[in-house]
């Protein structure tokens, strides 16, 4: 199964065709969407080349959720220690967007390789801002402890008015994505793929994999969430994260892989769908060309049987004679 990168390829290409024609006067003005509804903009001007506004705009988060100033919580801190001086925060941001960040090219890092890491990070900024409440609570799992201050029930945005949820303990961070898709053939396909996704973690090698559990109802977990929430048509699927699954590098993977659940089985569901109609296509078309061979074969012998038959002209006695036999 393919899993989607973390960083906008689009941006990251963008960056880097900049940087490497950063001493020349180009205006650029892109805008562009990508999976969830998370839509970007970036602007370059003419007067300061070595200027890139880059302007994020995140999916409208469902009531249940909790933004602080139009960002998840602990995206600002999260912007910080993943950038440090390097991206400036600009406030308030661009009309029409959660968030804009000023990114001075020139002060970049002269190390190819540090430079390099750098960017692909800046283009990962939708994981920086959107796993950040999500990343907070995993840390807390690492270290097996848990604040004080935080809800039994953790809500976070993900998609468009809907949001998946956090049930944070000391020594496991069980996770909840209620599952839902506009197409009917869509749901039919997702629900198939979840159960057979659960059926696959039994398998000997996926021993050290989270704990997977589908239901068609809402798990017990999820007692005290509104109603809205839960309404759902491809079931619920549960996720159990330990903290062997969070340590170290672990941590990146499984922030965000976790974020964008969704958009992982939509893409599978989809592709599954393509393969489905490519088969059919091609079976139809075989069967086309078995009815086409049979035709040929009809008139072939229909041909062979009129040039096979012959004719003798009878006289007026003759005919006579064969008819009142």
């Amino acid at each position: 199964m393919i899993l989607l990168q973390s960083h906008s390829r689009f941006l990251l290409d963008t960056l880097l065709t900049r940087l490497q024609n950063i001493e020349k006067a180009v205006e650029l003005d892109y805008h562009w969407a990508e999976f969830d509804d998370v839509r970007y903009h970036i602007q370059v001007t003419m007067k300061h080349p070595h200027i890139v506004l880059l302007s994020v705009s995140l999916p409208m988060p469902p009531p249940e959720t909790v933004f602080l100033s139009g960002l998840p919580a602990g995206a600002i801190e999260a912007i910080k220690t993943a950038y440090g001086s390097v991206l400036q925060i600009l406030d308030p941001p661009r009309d029409g967007f959660n968030l804009t960040l000023k990114l001075n090219l020139s002060k970049l890092p002269t190390d190819e390789e540090y430079k390099q890491a750098l960017l692909v990070k800046i283009a990962s900024v939708r994981e920086v801002v959107l796993g950040a409440p999500l990343r907070v609570v995993l840390k807390q799992l690492a270290s097996r402890t848990v604040a004080s201050d935080i809800d039994p029930l953790v809500a976070l945005v993900h998609r468009p008015k809907e949001s998946f949820f956090l049930i944070p303990q000391a020594e496991k961070v069980t996770v909840v994505f209620p599952m839902r898709f506009k197409d009917s053939i869509d749901i039919i396909l997702a629900t198939s793929f979840l159960q057979e996704f659960v059926d696959a973690r039994r398998t000997a090698g996926l021993n050290n994999a989270p704990y997977c559990m589908w239901s068609p109802t809402p798990p017990l977990e999820l007692k005290g969430a509104p109603d809205e929430a839960l309404s759902v048509n491809a079931g619920f699927v549960t996720f159990v994260i330990l903290p062997r699954h969070v340590e170290g590098k672990k941590l990146d993977r499984t922030v965000w892989s976790l974020s964008t659940f969704h958009a992982y089985v939509s893409y599978h569901v989809k592709c599954s769908e393509g393969f489905m109609h490519t088969r059919m296509r091609r079976r139809v078309d075989f069967l086309i060309e078995a009815l086409d061979r049979a035709k040929l074969g009809v008139e072939d012998a229909r041909n062979n049987a009129t040039q096979n038959r012959s004719f003798k002209r009878l006289s007026l006695k003759e005919a006579r004679n064969h008819s009142f036999n």
